[in-house]
């Protein structure tokens, strides 16, 4: 899984953006390529959860205008590896 961190400003090219963006988000949450995503409560960025490697995240970053859209900062994008939660394997 990758996580993407976000930060935003209120910049107007972002508030434009956001329904296409979150359109996009519930694909591919629809296609199993999306865990998670959501703003953080005070919306001063968002965290997404991918199940993706990353030249696939590449291609969604690249296809999604809003991660290059003013206003709209990737903060950071971590592999990360889970142990327990719901779609975990068992490695026991």
């Amino acid at each position: 899984m990758i996580c993407v961190e976000l930060s935003f400003t209120d910049a107007p090219a972002r508030l434009a953006a956001r329904p296409a963006h979150r359109d996009r988000l519930r694909a591919l949450h629809e296609q199993g390529e999306l865990l998670l995503a959501g703003p953080w409560e005070d919306d001063s960025g968002a965290l997404l959860i991918f199940t993706v490697d990353p030249a696939r995240l590449d291609r969604i970053m690249v296809e999604d205008p809003y991660f290059t859209t003013a206003g709209v900062t990737v903060v950071s994008l971590r592999q990360w590896c889970p142990i327990l939660g719901s779609g975990v394997a068992d490695e026991r």
